[in-house]
């Protein structure tokens, strides 16, 4: 902990979750004031029947390991982002990644909701804190807030919220909604 009140450290540590072809990548790069790092590779022949690519047909690289990109928040606090890979097969490697988590943004496809179960499953079975945010592709906003809430069956504490991975300024929004949702649940004691 540092000195600026014992409730946020210097530095933070951001799990970006979601289900294949979500927008983890493009939502880091989105955020990230250096150049982030991906782990992108090309798909291949080996993916046909283990990747679902309908929605994201033209998707032809996936994360096989992780993203990684940095934000400054002041002189004294930055926050490391961690994108997982969305894969199930991958999964193994989320624990690795979501140690010392703060907290999560799980990404979900409005196009694929089902997508995203696995990656909020993980964060509470870890009582990782997190925020849903829908990512609207194209800016198209099939559903409301509320509408993926009961599609994903999410508890009324969880915030949830729309946004394009690809515009900064939507997603800085997520990432201080998911701040603001871990400091209450601290402040409260929850």
């Amino acid at each position: 902990m540092s000195d600026n009140g014992g409730i946020v450290p210097d530095t933070l540590k951001i799990l970006v979750a979601g289900g294949f072809g979500a927008g983890k990548t493009t939502l880091v790069a989105a955020l990230s004031e250096v150049e982030s790092l991906h782990t992108e590779e090309v798909m291949t022949e080996e993916s046909i029947g283990v990747d679902d690519l309908q929605g994201v047909e033209a998707k032809n690289t996936t994360t096989v390991a992780l993203d990684f990109g940095r934000i400054t928040l002041d002189e004294r606090t930055v926050i490391y982002m961690f994108g997982t890979p969305g894969q199930g097969r991958f999964a193994f490697m989320w624990d690795e990644l979501a140690e010392g988590a703060l907290g999560a943004i799980v990404l979900a496809d409005t196009r694929r909701l089902a997508d995203c179960f696995e990656s909020i499953d993980f964060c509470e079975q870890r009582q990782l804190p997190f925020v849903v945010a829908g990512n609207c592709f194209d800016g198209h906003k099939s559903h409301t807030p509320d509408d993926v809430r009961v599609a994903l069956d999410l508890d009324g504490n969880v915030p949830v919220m729309l946004c394009d991975a690809r515009e900064r300024e939507s997603v800085k929004g997520v990432m201080v909604d998911l701040v603001s949702h871990v400091l209450e649940l601290e402040l409260s004691g929850a």
